[in-house]
Protein backbone atom coordinates (compact mmCIF):
# COMPACT_ATOMS: atom_id res chain seq x y z
CA UNK A 1 0.00 0.00 0.00
CA UNK A 2 2.81 2.37 0.89
CA UNK A 3 4.52 1.65 -2.43
CA UNK A 4 1.26 2.32 -4.25
CA UNK A 5 0.86 5.67 -2.46
CA UNK A 6 4.42 6.68 -3.34
CA UNK A 7 3.79 5.79 -6.97
CA UNK A 8 0.59 7.85 -7.00
CA UNK A 9 2.40 10.84 -5.49
CA UNK A 10 5.18 10.61 -8.07
CA UNK A 11 2.66 10.37 -10.91
CA UNK A 12 0.65 13.35 -9.65
CA UNK A 13 3.61 15.60 -8.83
CA UNK A 14 5.60 14.60 -11.91
CA UNK A 15 2.69 15.22 -14.24
CA UNK A 16 2.05 18.57 -12.55
CA UNK A 17 5.61 19.72 -13.19
CA UNK A 18 5.39 18.39 -16.76
CA UNK A 19 2.17 20.34 -17.41
CA UNK A 20 3.74 23.49 -15.98
CA UNK A 21 6.85 23.04 -18.13
CA UNK A 22 4.82 22.56 -21.30
CA UNK A 23 2.67 25.59 -20.45
CA UNK A 24 5.70 27.81 -19.92
CA UNK A 25 7.53 26.64 -23.04
CA UNK A 26 4.46 27.02 -25.24
CA UNK A 27 3.76 30.45 -23.74
CA UNK A 28 7.32 31.61 -24.33
CA UNK A 29 7.27 30.68 -28.01
CA UNK A 30 3.60 31.22 -28.83
CA UNK A 31 2.99 34.69 -27.32
CA UNK A 32 5.51 36.58 -29.51
CA UNK A 33 4.35 34.60 -32.54
CA UNK A 34 0.73 35.61 -31.95
CA UNK A 35 1.47 39.26 -31.20
CA UNK A 36 3.63 39.64 -34.31
CA UNK A 37 0.93 38.10 -36.48
CA UNK A 38 -2.05 39.91 -34.95
CA UNK A 39 -0.47 43.23 -33.90
CA UNK A 40 -0.39 45.02 -30.54
CA UNK A 41 -4.00 46.23 -30.62
CA UNK A 42 -5.52 42.85 -31.47
CA UNK A 43 -3.30 41.04 -28.95
CA UNK A 44 -4.29 43.60 -26.30
CA UNK A 45 -7.95 42.91 -27.05
CA UNK A 46 -7.23 39.19 -26.70
CA UNK A 47 -5.71 39.73 -23.24
CA UNK A 48 -8.51 42.12 -22.24
CA UNK A 49 -11.33 39.74 -23.16
CA UNK A 50 -9.75 36.83 -21.30
CA UNK A 51 -9.18 39.11 -18.31
CA UNK A 52 -12.87 40.10 -18.29
CA UNK A 53 -14.13 36.53 -18.58
CA UNK A 54 -11.60 35.47 -15.97
CA UNK A 55 -13.81 37.20 -13.43
CA UNK A 56 -16.51 34.64 -14.20
CA UNK A 57 -14.46 32.32 -12.01
CA UNK A 58 -16.01 34.12 -9.05
CA UNK A 59 -19.32 32.48 -9.96
CA UNK A 60 -17.75 29.19 -8.90
CA UNK A 61 -18.77 30.11 -5.31
CA UNK A 62 -16.42 27.47 -3.92
CA UNK A 63 -18.34 24.59 -5.52
CA UNK A 64 -15.20 23.10 -7.07
CA UNK A 65 -13.52 22.68 -3.68
CA UNK A 66 -16.65 21.04 -2.26
CA UNK A 67 -16.73 18.58 -5.17
CA UNK A 68 -13.16 17.56 -4.42
CA UNK A 69 -13.90 17.05 -0.74
CA UNK A 70 -17.16 15.13 -0.98
CA UNK A 71 -16.19 12.95 -3.94
CA UNK A 72 -13.12 11.95 -1.95
CA UNK A 73 -15.15 11.36 1.20
CA UNK A 74 -18.08 9.46 -0.30
CA UNK A 75 -15.94 7.31 -2.58
CA UNK A 76 -13.75 6.35 0.39
CA UNK A 77 -16.74 5.48 2.61
CA UNK A 78 -18.65 3.74 -0.17
CA UNK A 79 -21.71 6.01 0.19
CA UNK A 80 -22.73 5.74 -3.45
CA UNK A 81 -26.18 7.31 -2.98
CA UNK A 82 -24.74 10.43 -1.39
CA UNK A 83 -22.07 10.58 -4.08
CA UNK A 84 -24.73 10.36 -6.78
CA UNK A 85 -26.77 13.13 -5.17
CA UNK A 86 -23.78 15.38 -4.75
CA UNK A 87 -22.55 15.00 -8.35
CA UNK A 88 -26.03 15.66 -9.74
CA UNK A 89 -26.51 18.67 -7.45
CA UNK A 90 -23.15 20.06 -8.55
CA UNK A 91 -24.05 19.60 -12.23
CA UNK A 92 -27.41 21.29 -11.67
CA UNK A 93 -25.82 24.21 -9.78
CA UNK A 94 -23.07 24.69 -12.34
CA UNK A 95 -25.55 24.56 -15.22
CA UNK A 96 -27.51 27.40 -13.61
CA UNK A 97 -24.30 29.38 -13.12
CA UNK A 98 -23.39 28.78 -16.77
CA UNK A 99 -26.74 30.22 -17.90
CA UNK A 100 -26.17 33.32 -15.75
CA UNK A 101 -22.66 33.75 -17.18
CA UNK A 102 -23.97 33.58 -20.73
CA UNK A 103 -26.59 36.20 -19.93
CA UNK A 104 -23.91 38.47 -18.45
CA UNK A 105 -21.76 37.93 -21.56
CA UNK A 106 -24.60 38.96 -23.84
CA UNK A 107 -25.17 42.15 -21.86
CA UNK A 108 -21.47 43.01 -21.83
CA UNK A 109 -21.10 42.46 -25.58
CA UNK A 110 -23.62 45.21 -26.31
CA UNK A 111 -21.67 47.89 -24.41
CA UNK A 112 -18.06 46.70 -24.69
CA UNK A 113 -16.79 49.50 -26.92
CA UNK A 114 -18.23 52.13 -24.57
CA UNK A 115 -16.53 50.66 -21.52
CA UNK A 116 -13.07 50.15 -23.05
CA UNK A 117 -10.88 52.04 -25.50
CA UNK A 118 -11.10 49.65 -28.42
CA UNK A 119 -10.08 50.76 -31.95
CA UNK A 120 -13.20 51.64 -33.96
CA UNK A 121 -12.44 49.13 -36.70
CA UNK A 122 -12.38 46.23 -34.24
CA UNK A 123 -15.69 46.69 -32.40
CA UNK A 124 -17.52 43.88 -34.19
CA UNK A 125 -14.61 41.46 -33.88
CA UNK A 126 -14.27 42.23 -30.17
CA UNK A 127 -17.97 41.55 -29.52
CA UNK A 128 -17.76 38.21 -31.30
CA UNK A 129 -14.63 37.33 -29.36
CA UNK A 130 -16.35 38.07 -26.04
CA UNK A 131 -19.40 35.98 -27.00
CA UNK A 132 -17.16 33.10 -28.04
CA UNK A 133 -15.04 33.13 -24.89
CA UNK A 134 -18.05 33.73 -22.65
CA UNK A 135 -19.89 30.75 -24.14
CA UNK A 136 -16.84 28.57 -23.57
CA UNK A 137 -16.57 29.63 -19.92
CA UNK A 138 -20.30 29.08 -19.43
CA UNK A 139 -20.03 25.52 -20.74
CA UNK A 140 -16.89 25.04 -18.70
CA UNK A 141 -18.81 25.28 -15.42
CA UNK A 142 -20.87 22.07 -15.73
CA UNK A 143 -18.02 20.32 -17.55
CA UNK A 144 -15.72 21.31 -14.68
CA UNK A 145 -17.53 18.83 -12.42
CA UNK A 146 -15.56 16.06 -14.13
CA UNK A 147 -12.23 17.65 -13.27
CA UNK A 148 -13.36 18.01 -9.66
CA UNK A 149 -14.31 14.34 -9.59
CA UNK A 150 -10.85 13.33 -10.81
CA UNK A 151 -9.20 15.52 -8.17
CA UNK A 152 -11.43 14.00 -5.50
CA UNK A 153 -10.32 10.57 -6.70
CA UNK A 154 -6.71 11.83 -6.57
CA UNK A 155 -6.18 11.21 -10.28
CA UNK A 156 -4.40 14.51 -10.85
CA UNK A 157 -2.21 12.95 -13.51
CA UNK A 158 -5.24 12.48 -15.78
CA UNK A 159 -6.00 16.19 -15.52
CA UNK A 160 -2.39 17.09 -16.19
CA UNK A 161 -1.84 14.81 -19.17
CA UNK A 162 -5.08 15.87 -20.86
CA UNK A 163 -4.04 19.48 -20.23
CA UNK A 164 -0.65 18.83 -21.83
CA UNK A 165 -2.32 17.30 -24.88
CA UNK A 166 -4.69 20.26 -25.26
CA UNK A 167 -1.86 22.79 -24.84
CA UNK A 168 0.34 21.15 -27.50
CA UNK A 169 -2.58 20.76 -29.92
CA UNK A 170 -3.53 24.41 -29.39
CA UNK A 171 0.00 25.57 -30.17
CA UNK A 172 0.23 23.52 -33.37
CA UNK A 173 -3.19 24.63 -34.64
CA UNK A 174 -2.60 28.32 -33.87
CA UNK A 175 0.73 28.32 -35.72
CA UNK A 176 -0.83 26.47 -38.64
CA UNK A 177 -3.78 28.81 -39.09
CA UNK A 178 -1.94 32.08 -38.41
CA UNK A 179 0.65 31.16 -41.02
CA UNK A 180 -2.22 30.81 -43.47
CA UNK A 181 -3.58 34.27 -42.81
CA UNK A 182 -6.36 33.57 -40.31
CA UNK A 183 -6.93 36.10 -37.55
CA UNK A 184 -7.99 36.75 -33.98
CA UNK A 185 -11.30 34.87 -33.99
CA UNK A 186 -9.70 31.69 -35.34
CA UNK A 187 -7.07 31.80 -32.61
CA UNK A 188 -9.83 32.31 -30.03
CA UNK A 189 -11.90 29.40 -31.38
CA UNK A 190 -8.92 27.06 -31.10
CA UNK A 191 -8.12 28.33 -27.61
CA UNK A 192 -11.62 27.85 -26.19
CA UNK A 193 -12.55 24.65 -28.03
CA UNK A 194 -9.66 22.42 -26.96
CA UNK A 195 -10.24 22.79 -23.18
CA UNK A 196 -13.90 21.88 -23.72
CA UNK A 197 -12.89 18.73 -25.61
CA UNK A 198 -10.45 17.90 -22.79
CA UNK A 199 -13.24 18.29 -20.23
CA UNK A 200 -15.50 15.94 -22.20
CA UNK A 201 -12.71 13.36 -22.30
CA UNK A 202 -12.21 13.75 -18.55
CA UNK A 203 -15.93 13.16 -18.09
CA UNK A 204 -15.78 9.78 -19.83
CA UNK A 205 -12.78 8.79 -17.70
CA UNK A 206 -14.33 10.07 -14.47
CA UNK A 207 -17.55 8.14 -14.95
CA UNK A 208 -15.62 4.97 -15.78
CA UNK A 209 -13.67 5.33 -12.54
CA UNK A 210 -16.65 6.47 -10.49
CA UNK A 211 -19.96 5.49 -12.15
CA UNK A 212 -22.95 7.48 -10.89
CA UNK A 213 -26.51 7.77 -12.11
CA UNK A 214 -27.55 11.06 -13.70
CA UNK A 215 -30.96 12.66 -13.39
CA UNK A 216 -32.78 15.64 -11.90
CA UNK A 217 -34.39 13.36 -9.30
CA UNK A 218 -30.98 12.93 -7.64
CA UNK A 219 -30.59 16.67 -6.93
CA UNK A 220 -31.23 17.36 -3.23
CA UNK A 221 -31.10 20.19 -0.72
CA UNK A 222 -28.75 18.41 1.68
CA UNK A 223 -26.00 18.27 -0.95
CA UNK A 224 -26.62 21.90 -1.85
CA UNK A 225 -26.34 22.88 1.81
CA UNK A 226 -23.01 21.05 2.13
CA UNK A 227 -21.83 22.81 -1.00
CA UNK A 228 -22.75 26.29 0.27
CA UNK A 229 -21.34 25.78 3.76
CA UNK A 230 -18.04 24.40 2.57
CA UNK A 231 -17.54 26.86 -0.29
CA UNK A 232 -18.06 30.09 1.68
CA UNK A 233 -14.46 30.65 2.68
CA UNK A 234 -13.23 29.65 -0.75
CA UNK A 235 -15.39 32.34 -2.32
CA UNK A 236 -13.76 35.05 -0.18
CA UNK A 237 -10.33 33.78 -1.17
CA UNK A 238 -11.28 33.70 -4.85
CA UNK A 239 -12.57 37.27 -4.76
CA UNK A 240 -9.45 38.46 -2.97
CA UNK A 241 -7.12 36.70 -5.41
CA UNK A 242 -8.98 38.13 -8.37
CA UNK A 243 -8.70 41.67 -7.02
CA UNK A 244 -5.04 41.22 -6.13
CA UNK A 245 -3.74 39.79 -9.38
CA UNK A 246 -6.31 40.08 -12.15
CA UNK A 247 -7.41 43.72 -12.26
CA UNK A 248 -4.41 45.28 -14.00
CA UNK A 249 -5.48 44.54 -17.58
CA UNK A 250 -9.00 45.81 -16.85
CA UNK A 251 -7.68 49.10 -15.45
CA UNK A 252 -5.30 49.61 -18.38
CA UNK A 253 -7.92 48.69 -20.96
CA UNK A 254 -10.36 51.15 -19.40
CA UNK A 255 -8.04 54.08 -18.71
CA UNK A 256 -5.31 53.74 -21.36
CA UNK A 257 -5.51 51.42 -24.39
CA UNK A 258 -5.34 47.81 -25.52
CA UNK A 259 -1.75 48.44 -26.64
CA UNK A 260 -0.88 49.30 -23.03
CA UNK A 261 -2.42 45.97 -22.00
CA UNK A 262 -0.02 44.19 -24.36
CA UNK A 263 3.07 46.00 -23.03
CA UNK A 264 2.07 45.38 -19.43
CA UNK A 265 1.27 41.73 -20.09
CA UNK A 266 4.76 40.81 -21.29
CA UNK A 267 6.44 42.02 -18.10
CA UNK A 268 3.76 40.54 -15.85
CA UNK A 269 3.70 37.21 -17.72
CA UNK A 270 7.35 36.54 -16.89
CA UNK A 271 6.58 37.12 -13.22
CA UNK A 272 3.63 34.72 -13.50
CA UNK A 273 5.91 31.98 -14.81
CA UNK A 274 8.22 32.41 -11.81
CA UNK A 275 5.20 32.33 -9.51
CA UNK A 276 3.87 29.08 -10.97
CA UNK A 277 7.26 27.43 -10.54
CA UNK A 278 7.40 28.18 -6.81
CA UNK A 279 3.74 27.51 -6.00
CA UNK A 280 4.03 24.06 -7.59
CA UNK A 281 6.43 23.28 -4.75
CA UNK A 282 4.53 25.12 -2.02
CA UNK A 283 1.32 23.11 -2.40
CA UNK A 284 2.89 20.10 -0.63
CA UNK A 285 3.04 22.03 2.66
CA UNK A 286 -0.74 21.95 3.11
CA UNK A 287 -1.06 18.22 3.86
CA UNK A 288 2.27 18.18 5.73
CA UNK A 289 1.18 20.88 8.19
CA UNK A 290 -2.33 19.47 8.43
CA UNK A 291 -0.98 16.05 9.36
CA UNK A 292 1.33 17.54 11.98
CA UNK A 293 -1.50 19.57 13.49
CA UNK A 294 -3.71 16.48 13.63
CA UNK A 295 -1.07 14.62 15.68
CA UNK A 296 -0.42 17.63 17.94
CA UNK A 297 3.17 18.02 16.71
CA UNK A 298 3.46 21.82 16.77
CA UNK A 299 7.26 21.66 16.69
CA UNK A 300 7.12 19.96 13.30
CA UNK A 301 4.74 22.67 12.04
CA UNK A 302 7.33 25.27 13.07
CA UNK A 303 10.07 23.41 11.26
CA UNK A 304 7.91 23.12 8.13
CA UNK A 305 7.33 26.89 8.38
CA UNK A 306 11.05 27.68 8.35
CA UNK A 307 12.32 24.88 6.11
CA UNK A 308 9.40 25.23 3.69
CA UNK A 309 9.89 28.95 3.18
CA UNK A 310 13.65 28.37 2.91
CA UNK A 311 12.98 25.90 0.09
CA UNK A 312 10.79 28.50 -1.66
CA UNK A 313 13.56 31.08 -1.22
CA UNK A 314 16.08 28.68 -2.77
CA UNK A 315 13.91 28.76 -5.90
CA UNK A 316 12.79 32.39 -6.14
CA UNK A 317 15.97 34.26 -5.09
CA UNK A 318 18.10 33.15 -8.09
CA UNK A 319 15.13 33.59 -10.43
CA UNK A 320 14.69 37.16 -9.21
CA UNK A 321 18.40 37.89 -9.68
CA UNK A 322 18.25 36.59 -13.26
CA UNK A 323 15.09 38.53 -14.13
CA UNK A 324 16.36 41.85 -12.74
CA UNK A 325 19.83 41.63 -14.31
CA UNK A 326 18.89 39.81 -17.52
CA UNK A 327 15.27 40.92 -17.86
CA UNK A 328 15.97 43.29 -20.74
CA UNK A 329 17.70 40.52 -22.69
CA UNK A 330 14.85 38.11 -21.97
CA UNK A 331 12.15 40.51 -23.20
CA UNK A 332 14.21 41.59 -26.22
CA UNK A 333 14.87 38.03 -27.36
CA UNK A 334 11.36 36.84 -26.46
CA UNK A 335 9.12 39.46 -28.11
CA UNK A 336 11.39 42.16 -29.55
CA UNK A 337 13.49 45.15 -28.50
CA UNK A 338 10.66 47.67 -28.90
CA UNK A 339 8.84 46.17 -25.89
CA UNK A 340 11.78 46.56 -23.50
CA UNK A 341 11.17 50.22 -22.48
CA UNK A 342 7.58 49.49 -21.42
CA UNK A 343 7.70 45.88 -20.24
CA UNK A 344 11.00 45.79 -18.32
CA UNK A 345 10.01 48.42 -15.69
CA UNK A 346 6.80 46.44 -15.12
CA UNK A 347 8.87 43.29 -14.66
CA UNK A 348 11.13 44.92 -12.07
CA UNK A 349 8.32 46.60 -10.14
CA UNK A 350 6.32 43.35 -10.01
CA UNK A 351 9.09 40.83 -9.31
CA UNK A 352 10.25 42.49 -6.07
CA UNK A 353 6.97 42.19 -4.09
CA UNK A 354 6.26 38.84 -5.72
CA UNK A 355 9.62 37.64 -4.43
CA UNK A 356 8.57 38.70 -0.94
CA UNK A 357 5.34 36.76 -1.40
CA UNK A 358 6.83 33.64 -2.98
CA UNK A 359 9.62 33.44 -0.41
CA UNK A 360 6.77 33.00 2.09
CA UNK A 361 4.66 30.73 -0.10
CA UNK A 362 4.72 28.03 2.58
CA UNK A 363 3.22 30.41 5.16
CA UNK A 364 -0.20 30.66 3.52
CA UNK A 365 -0.32 26.92 2.92
CA UNK A 366 0.47 26.25 6.57
CA UNK A 367 -2.40 28.50 7.65
CA UNK A 368 -4.76 26.51 5.42
CA UNK A 369 -3.34 23.23 6.70
CA UNK A 370 -3.97 24.35 10.30
CA UNK A 371 -7.45 25.62 9.43
CA UNK A 372 -6.42 29.15 10.51
CA UNK A 373 -6.95 30.91 7.23
CA UNK A 374 -9.83 33.31 7.93
CA UNK A 375 -7.65 36.26 8.89
CA UNK A 376 -5.57 35.63 5.77
CA UNK A 377 -8.72 35.78 3.64
CA UNK A 378 -9.75 39.10 5.22
CA UNK A 379 -6.28 40.65 4.82
CA UNK A 380 -5.95 39.60 1.18
CA UNK A 381 -9.44 40.97 0.48
CA UNK A 382 -8.40 44.35 1.91
CA UNK A 383 -5.20 44.17 -0.11
CA UNK A 384 -7.20 43.49 -3.26
CA UNK A 385 -9.36 46.58 -2.74
CA UNK A 386 -6.27 48.70 -2.03
CA UNK A 387 -4.66 47.28 -5.18
CA UNK A 388 -7.59 48.37 -7.33
CA UNK A 389 -7.79 51.87 -5.79
CA UNK A 390 -4.04 52.50 -6.08
CA UNK A 391 -3.88 51.19 -9.63
CA UNK A 392 -6.63 53.56 -10.74
CA UNK A 393 -5.00 56.48 -8.90
CA UNK A 394 -1.49 55.86 -10.25
CA UNK A 395 -2.15 54.78 -13.82
CA UNK A 396 -2.82 58.29 -15.16
CA UNK A 397 0.31 60.03 -13.82
CA UNK A 398 2.64 57.01 -14.20
CA UNK A 399 1.10 54.87 -16.95
CA UNK A 400 1.58 51.11 -16.91
CA UNK A 401 4.28 51.40 -14.23
CA UNK A 402 1.71 53.11 -12.00
CA UNK A 403 -0.63 50.18 -12.50
CA UNK A 404 2.18 47.80 -11.50
CA UNK A 405 2.90 49.90 -8.41
CA UNK A 406 -0.77 49.63 -7.47
CA UNK A 407 -0.21 45.89 -7.15
CA UNK A 408 3.28 46.09 -5.64
CA UNK A 409 2.64 48.45 -2.71
CA UNK A 410 -0.19 46.61 -0.88
CA UNK A 411 1.35 43.21 -1.69
CA UNK A 412 4.64 44.30 -0.12
CA UNK A 413 2.80 45.45 3.00
CA UNK A 414 1.03 42.10 3.34
CA UNK A 415 4.27 40.16 2.95
CA UNK A 416 6.47 42.34 5.17
CA UNK A 417 4.01 43.17 7.95
CA UNK A 418 1.20 40.63 8.05
CA UNK A 419 2.68 37.21 7.35
CA UNK A 420 5.62 37.14 9.81
CA UNK A 421 3.58 38.68 12.63
CA UNK A 422 0.55 36.50 12.04
CA UNK A 423 2.58 33.28 11.87
CA UNK A 424 4.38 34.29 15.08
CA UNK A 425 0.99 34.60 16.75
CA UNK A 426 -0.28 31.29 15.37
CA UNK A 427 2.71 28.98 15.86
CA UNK A 428 5.06 30.93 18.14
CA UNK A 429 8.10 31.43 15.88
CA UNK A 430 9.85 34.78 16.61
CA UNK A 431 10.25 36.97 13.53
CA UNK A 432 14.04 37.20 13.91
CA UNK A 433 14.34 33.42 14.20
CA UNK A 434 12.19 32.97 11.12
CA UNK A 435 14.08 35.50 8.97
CA UNK A 436 17.49 34.08 9.89
CA UNK A 437 16.39 30.47 9.54
CA UNK A 438 14.50 30.87 6.28
CA UNK A 439 16.48 33.47 4.34
CA UNK A 440 20.08 33.79 5.52
CA UNK A 441 21.40 30.73 3.68
CA UNK A 442 19.48 31.33 0.39
CA UNK A 443 20.70 34.96 0.39
CA UNK A 444 24.34 33.98 0.92
CA UNK A 445 24.16 31.34 -1.81
CA UNK A 446 22.57 33.80 -4.26
CA UNK A 447 25.24 36.53 -3.84
CA UNK A 448 27.89 34.79 -6.02
CA UNK A 449 25.27 34.36 -8.75
CA UNK A 450 24.37 38.06 -8.56
CA UNK A 451 28.04 38.96 -8.97
CA UNK A 452 28.46 36.60 -11.92
CA UNK A 453 25.30 37.90 -13.62
CA UNK A 454 26.40 41.51 -13.15
CA UNK A 455 29.83 40.84 -14.68
CA UNK A 456 28.35 38.86 -17.57
CA UNK A 457 25.88 41.65 -18.24
CA UNK A 458 28.74 44.11 -18.60
CA UNK A 459 30.88 42.07 -20.98
CA UNK A 460 28.50 39.86 -23.00
CA UNK A 461 25.45 40.65 -25.13
CA UNK A 462 23.31 37.61 -26.00
CA UNK A 463 21.75 38.11 -29.42
CA UNK A 464 19.39 35.15 -29.53
CA UNK A 465 17.79 32.47 -27.37
CA UNK A 466 20.62 29.98 -27.88
CA UNK A 467 23.29 32.46 -26.73
CA UNK A 468 21.16 33.50 -23.74
CA UNK A 469 20.58 29.88 -22.73
CA UNK A 470 24.28 29.02 -23.01
CA UNK A 471 25.24 32.06 -20.96
CA UNK A 472 22.80 31.19 -18.18
CA UNK A 473 23.95 27.56 -18.17
CA UNK A 474 27.56 28.67 -17.81
CA UNK A 475 26.65 30.98 -14.92
CA UNK A 476 24.40 28.50 -13.09
CA UNK A 477 27.23 26.62 -11.30
CA UNK A 478 27.90 29.74 -9.22
CA UNK A 479 24.59 28.98 -7.53
CA UNK A 480 24.28 25.25 -8.14
CA UNK A 481 27.55 24.38 -6.39
CA UNK A 482 26.50 26.25 -3.25
CA UNK A 483 23.05 24.66 -3.29
CA UNK A 484 24.58 21.19 -3.69
CA UNK A 485 26.91 21.87 -0.77
CA UNK A 486 23.96 22.96 1.40
CA UNK A 487 22.09 19.78 0.48
CA UNK A 488 25.01 17.43 1.06
CA UNK A 489 25.87 18.98 4.43
CA UNK A 490 22.21 18.86 5.53
CA UNK A 491 22.09 22.65 5.85
CA UNK A 492 19.41 23.08 3.20
CA UNK A 493 16.45 21.77 5.19
CA UNK A 494 17.75 21.22 8.72
CA UNK A 495 15.97 23.26 11.42
CA UNK A 496 17.02 23.22 15.06
CA UNK A 497 14.56 23.07 17.92
CA UNK A 498 12.60 26.32 18.12
CA UNK A 499 11.86 27.90 21.46
CA UNK A 500 8.76 30.02 21.72
CA UNK A 501 5.18 30.31 22.89
CA UNK A 502 3.01 27.31 22.11
CA UNK A 503 -0.47 28.60 21.35
CA UNK A 504 -3.29 26.11 21.03
CA UNK A 505 -3.80 24.99 17.44
CA UNK A 506 -7.45 24.21 16.81
CA UNK A 507 -8.70 23.53 13.32
CA UNK A 508 -11.75 25.45 12.21
CA UNK A 509 -14.62 23.46 10.79
CA UNK A 510 -14.85 22.21 8.15
CA UNK A 511 -11.23 21.13 7.43
CA UNK A 512 -9.76 23.45 4.86
CA UNK A 513 -6.97 21.45 3.24
CA UNK A 514 -8.97 21.13 0.05
CA UNK A 515 -9.91 24.81 0.06
CA UNK A 516 -6.19 25.49 -0.19
CA UNK A 517 -6.20 23.85 -3.61
CA UNK A 518 -8.38 26.70 -4.87
CA UNK A 519 -6.15 29.25 -3.09
CA UNK A 520 -3.01 27.76 -4.67
CA UNK A 521 -4.50 27.72 -8.17
CA UNK A 522 -5.38 31.43 -8.01
CA UNK A 523 -1.95 32.59 -6.70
Amino acid sequence: MRKHEKTAILKNVGSSWSALGVNVIVGIFLSPFIVHRLGDAAFGIWILIFSITGYYGLFDLGIRSSIIRYVSKYSATGESDKLTSFINTALFSYTGIGVVCMAVTTLLSSSLERAFRIPSGMHSETRLLLLMVGASVSLGFPLGVFGGMLEGLQRFYILNWTSIGATLARAVLIVYFLNRGYGLLTVALITVLLPLLSSILRGFIAFRLCPVRLGFSHVDRASLRHMVNYGGTTFIVLVAARLRFRTDEIVLGTMMSTVAVTWFNFGARIVDYAQEFVTSLAQIFVPMSSQSEATGDLERVRKIYIAGNRACAFLIFPITAILILFGKHIIRIWVGARYVPGSYPVLVVMIIPFTLMLAQAASGRILFGLGKHQTLAAVTAIEGVANLILSIALVRPLGIVGDALGTAIPLSFTCLVFFPRHLKKQIGVPIGTFVRGAYLLPTLLTLPLVTALWLANRFFYPRNLIQLTIELLLLSPTYGVGLFWAYRTNRAFHVAEIAGVKPPVKAEQPPQALVAVEYQNEQ
